[in-house]
């Protein structure tokens, strides 16, 4: 026991015998001087041997060091690099440089990491984003990756902060799925079976049933059904995990992993479900602008520097604060479907053929172009979307009652945004067991694969709504970036998987 004893005071001893470096944040807020601070991080640039800018991650800025280059080894100074990680003690001083609060003045310095800077990949130049993308595992070491992750990571705990204040239940839903909950049929199979000599049925077919879950299974494309089944106990609901499309897209707004949000709240009909959604992304975009003021101000600057290069045609209107507050600011306009394709049938682009996707008749489905002309040009402000025509939405959308024949529309809404269109899908689900059972036989969705899903409608069934939202749309709208594959960490699009 006293061998014990011994141990632990002899462990705690020592460790307080170093100091704790404090994060580069922290130190460029502080109000004391003269103190003395370990500070911790990567060279972001050495200069005149004597002045390194200093980056942890936790901010934006780097804090300055100054080495006395006349006291420090030349083995030491040839070390400290772009890209090398290094410790520094000193005392936190007011700075004489401008554009600086505080810098340390170096008395002990130590490389933990070299990095040799003729092959580091992150030079302190302007790099382009496709070369930033090859270089994903190394890109958040430049400030516009920092910035877009930081702001990533408060994005995400606003959603789960937003959801728990208001008392849903946090459900994870399987990755795993034997379903297709959107009828695409774009999925990844997830298979044990041997690619070579796969069992196979008389028919010839691939033999499911001694694959490793005994049935044909996928990745998951949404985990709104399952999360559906949890409303119908627990009441309000939400989702917040990877999904994935198996969708051959190359464009700048579609990738094969993403994150989706998606709550499901019993009793509530689509009004309701239009207030929550429109109440829940003020909410996360407010919470944002709140905490990372800082970077999404550097990403705004970023961004109109970016706009300079572009034709003033092409050029935003609002610069990206200025959208992140016409947001906030700007109640959104509820629209039917067929009030915006008569909008959009008799609007100047489209008699003069402007749009790439002409809009001649009821039932078209609408295209990113028609959903900005809503928002940026007719309403000037967000815009919902309603009562769409069932043939262009999923099985699980509730049959409106007042439809005519051939003009059959859903419960189904879309929440429409500047510069980015579509951010997210949502309806009130059709709890009507009867009208369910005949739109799955309709679209040939097997009832067999969903009984558990059709016995939420056998059981106690009640009006309820959801809507889903991908997290990087959001997280694109937010930082003003124009590329999808630029707000993920690592982005998994067709023919790419690396990292």
């Amino acid at each position: 026991m006293q061998l014990v004893m011994y141990y632990y005071i002899s462990h705690f001893h020592n460790q307080t015998d170093t100091m704790k470096h404090t994060k580069v944040k922290d130190l460029l807020s502080s109000n004391t001087t003269l103190q003395t601070v370990n500070a911790k991080g990567w060279v972001r640039t050495f200069r005149n041997n004597q002045f390194i800018a200093l980056n942890d991650g936790s901010t934006l800025n780097n804090i300055q060091c100054v080495v006395d280059f006349e006291n420090t080894a030349e083995e030491i100074l040839k070390r400290i690099t772009t890209g090398a990680a290094i410790s520094v003690t000193g005392s936190l001083v007011e700075s004489k440089g401008a554009g600086q609060k505080y810098e340390i003045q170096v008395s002990k310095l130590e490389i933990l990491g070299d990095s040799d800077a003729e092959k580091f990949p992150m030079q302190p130049k302007k790099h382009s984003l496709e070369f930033l993308r090859e270089n994903a595992h190394l890109r958040v070491r430049t400030n516009a990756f920092g910035a877009i992750m930081r702001v990533r990571s408060v994005l995400s705990f606003a959603v789960h902060n937003y959801f728990q204040e208001k008392g849903f239940v946090y459900v994870n839903t399987p990755i795993i799925t034997g379903s297709d909950a959107e009828g695409a049929g774009e999925m990844f199979k997830v298979t044990a079976l041997p690619f070579d000599g796969t069992p196979r049925t008389e028919e010839g077919k691939v033999n499911y049933k001694e694959d490793f879950f005994g049935k044909e299974t996928n990745l998951t494309v949404s985990g709104q059904l399952e999360a559906e089944t949890f409303a119908m106990a627990l009441g309000q609901v939400y989702t917040f995990g990877p999904t994935f499309r198996a969708e051959n897209s190359n464009t700048s707004r579609h990738l094969a992993e993403f994150w989706m949000i998606e709550p499901e709240v019993a009793f509530n009909d689509l009004n309701d479900n239009m207030d929550l959604a429109e109440d829940f992304i003020q909410y996360v975009i407010k919470y944002t602008l709140d905490k990372c003021a800082e970077d999404l101000k550097f990403l705004e600057s970023r961004l109109l520097e970016e706009e300079k290069s572009k034709p003033q045609a092409e050029r935003s209107e609002m610069t990206l604060l200025g959208k992140l507050n016409f947001v906030l600011e700007n109640n959104f306009k509820r629209v039917s479907y067929t009030e915006a394709i008569d909008i959009l049938r008799d609007c100047t682009p489209n008699k003069k053929k402007k749009f790439n996707y002409i809009i001649n008749e009821w039932g078209a489905d609408l295209q990113s172009e028609h959903e900005r002309y809503l928002v940026e040009k007719h309403f000037k402000c967000p815009v919902i979307l309603f009562d769409y025509p069932a043939n262009i939405k999923a099985f699980y959308m509730r049959l409106n009652d007042d439809t005519e024949p051939g003009k059959e529309t859903v419960r189904a809404m879309d929440i429409l945004f500047p510069g980015i269109g579509e951010i997210v899908g949502g309806s009130q689900r059709e709890e009507r067991f009867d009208v369910l059972v005949e739109k799955m036989k309709a679209l040939g969705i097997d009832e067999e694969e969903l009984w558990w899903y059709l016995d939420t409608r056998r059981f106690g069934s009640a009006v309820h709504s959801g809507f889903g939202l991908g997290f990087e749309r959001l997280v694109l709208f937010v930082t003003g970036m124009t590329n999808i594959r630029d707000v993920i960490p690592f982005p998994r699009t067709p023919m790419n998987a690396e990292f």
